[in-house]
């Protein structure tokens, strides 16, 4: 009878972290950062038909880098909740504290019990009637959640990517500056995005009950100071 191939415990979760933030580093940056009105998200991703970035419920918007299937499974699961939770008590009692805490259960388990983990960092960021409510919960594909202040950065190349905007960012920006400054800092020194390269939103504080807007090509030239190319 042979023996049975024992590995520690340890190195099998030092393998799956790898696996995982190889998966989520061969993938484009996203990041998301405060302005005056509310939470700007900002992506690079050229395809016009898969999104990274989605509304979740009234105030929330959810984003997520990684594998595309992976990552909208989990928007899908969220939506769910979300609508569950608000037809069963109220929509005020729908939070980002509470969807995020659920992910993290959800990726937290698959991390432990499955042989394969999640390829997936998300984002939750609900905005609020004032300011200082605004709120961004970073999900690592392991369940941990980190409760981000101003600036968060996922997937790629996001230390530095957070580096360059923690210099450049500052409380208060209008949205036209936050987004040229969060393109910026996502394409770095070296190289240029435009539009058509970019998926972007807002959480707006002024756009009523429905707070989720996505921004358009057009519009983001406008704020680049780039002419939109001919529809």
């Amino acid at each position: 009878m042979t023996m049975p191939f024992y590995v520690a415990p340890e190195q099998v979760m030092k393998d799956r972290a790898d696996y995982a933030r190889k998966g989520i580093a061969r993938g484009r940056s996203l990041a998301a950062v405060l302005y005056d009105q509310g939470i700007l998200i900002c992506a690079e991703n050229p395809s016009s038909t898969l999104r990274k970035i989605s509304e979740i419920y009234d105030r929330i918007a959810f984003a997520g880098v990684g594998k595309y299937n992976e990552f909208d499974q989990l928007r899908i699961a969220g939506v769910r909740a979300a609508d569950l939770k608000g037809y069963a008590y109220s929509r005020e009692d729908v939070d980002a504290r509470s969807l995020a805490n659920q992910y993290a259960q959800i990726l937290g388990q698959i991390f432990t019990h499955e042989m394969k983990p999640m390829e997936v960092e998300i984002l939750v960021a609900e905005v609020g009637a004032e300011p200082g409510e605004d709120q961004l919960f970073h999900i690592l594909y392991d369940g941990t959640v980190m409760d981000e202040e101003n600036v968060t950065v996922l997937g790629g190349e996001a230390d530095a990517i957070a580096a360059r905007l923690q210099e450049t960012w500052r409380a208060g920006l209008p949205l036209d500056e936050a987004v040229r400054v969060t393109v910026q800092a996502l394409a770095g020194p070296e190289r240029g995005i435009g539009p058509s390269e970019l998926e972007a939103a807002v959480l707006s504080r002024t756009n009523g009950r429905r707070a989720f807007r996505r921004i358009d090509d057009e519009e983001l030239s406008s704020y680049l100071g780039e002419q939109a190319p001919p529809s």
